[in-house]
């Protein structure tokens, strides 16, 4: 079953997504999601340039052979451009093996482990007012879990906080928009927030909240110390994971768990916060980190230190992401949390899929394969746009993260 063709779809409707389209000689074809946000074109250089004409030819059946070859034949390895377009290839590998054997990829992964995949919404607003009704009208959709993030006062623009509600995308401008950040505003509002969130929903409702890398180590110890009345499920990407060592500090000072790894791109990222057991979630996801193949090597190290899966789920990640994730979280003993950010009605038609959520749950599609296609036709309708993820300076002018 060999590759004849390997297509690269750069499309936007709405944001920008990279599509992997790889079809083999029967006919059978499968795709793969490569969209790393604001680098969208470096990717799909990447595969156009490099990676699809070493495809053509190779047996689609032989998918570990395949991202041995991707991985170990680039000389520069990892990284997330590289690890971008090896997930992209693997994903569609794995759709053509589940399209060939007749079944879900999920059943290839060794079949269900639960019944739905618990996901989390974001509720965001500048008050805390106004994010209780944002948290309520999640709570009404069904969601068990929520992301609780306000504006921070004194500050002009807080990121994560979004004037659409429930289609949001941070990349804003052609070059990145620059804002301002108080660590000193942001560590006295936050816990003052979750205490009214508690007050008015109860202790039933998940509660998380991302940190986006702002805080220094102690700072983190303090903000997690200061959350655990309020019992969060976690805090999200507390300190930036360079330094792993990092995160011992945080785990001296609190109890309030924590989730990293959205930026992760392979298990050599995580894999001191994994074994020291510094960490409760790790939230790499199958576009950033490599593909199905190698997302399911992170899990089982991490389900082997009792660490939970809570993979990114933004709407970066394009529809054909969020089913090969459906499909690895269906599957694995230690998962914990899925997040999803639903997509906009253009992106659901240019990619048709078969996921669907119901009663706070994800569920992957029943189709051979991941059940989820590219509508090419709409897609070209969708021209390319420069976007950029803004970026942070301390009230000083010093450049800090986001």
């Amino acid at each position: 079953m060999r590759i004849t063709d390997a297509k690269v779809i750069v499309t936007c409707p709405g944001r920008n997504f990279v599509t992997l389209k790889i079809v083999t000689e029967d006919g059978v074809s499968g795709v793969g999601d490569a969209t790393l946000n604001g680098r969208e074109l470096a990717v799909a250089s990447y595969l156009t340039e490099h990676v699809a004409p070493a495809l053509i030819g190779r047996d689609a059946a032989r998918i570990e052979d395949t991202w041995q070859y991707l991985y170990k034949g680039a000389y520069w390895r990892r990284g997330p451009v590289t690890m971008s377009a090896i997930a992209a290839v693997d994903t569609a590998l794995w759709d053509i093996k589940g399209k060939v054997a007749g079944l879900p990829v999920y059943q290839l992964l060794g079949g269900r482990s639960r019944e739905g995949v618990t996901v989390y919404g974001h509720a965001n607003a500048d008050t805390v007012d106004d994010v209780l009704v944002e948290v309520a009208r999640y709570a009404d959709l069904g969601y068990k879990a929520v992301r609780v993030q306000t504006g921070v006062p004194g500050l002009d623009t807080t990121y994560g906080v979004s004037g659409d509600k429930l289609f949001y995308e941070p990349a804003d401008a052609a070059i990145a928009s620059e804002a301002t950040w108080s660590t000193e505003a942001y560590l006295n509002s936050v816990p003052g927030v979750f205490a009214r969130v508690r007050e008015e929903f109860g202790p039933g409702l998940k509660l998380l909240h991302d940190v986006h890398h702002r805080l220094t180590p102690i700072e983190a110890a303090r903000l997690g110390k200061s959350l655990e009345p309020h019992a969060l499920t976690w805090i999200e990407d507390p300190v930036p994971a360079e330094l792993q060592e990092g995160f011992r500090l945080i785990r001296q000072h609190t109890t309030t768990p924590i989730a990293v790894g959205e930026v992760f791109n392979t298990v050599w990222d995580c894999e001191q916060l994994v074994r020291e057991q510094l960490i409760d979630y790790i939230r790499a996801t199958v576009v950033h980190a490599g593909g199905i193949t190698h997302l399911r090597r992170i899990f089982d190290l991490a389900g082997l230190y009792h660490v939970r899966t809570g993979s990114h789920g933004a709407t970066d990640l394009s529809p054909v992401c969020m089913a090969a994730a459906l499909h690895l979280d269906i599957a694995v003993p230690n998962f914990g949390l899925q997040e999803y950010m639903r997509h906009t009605p253009e992106t659901d038609a240019v990619f048709p899929h078969g996921y669907r959520f119901e009663d706070g749950y994800l569920h992957p599609s029943e189709e051979p394969g991941l059940g989820v296609d590219i509508d090419e036709e709409l897609a070209a309708q969708y021209p390319y746009r420069p976007a950029a993820l803004p970026v942070n300076r301390l009230l000083d002018g010093t450049m800090h993260s986001w």
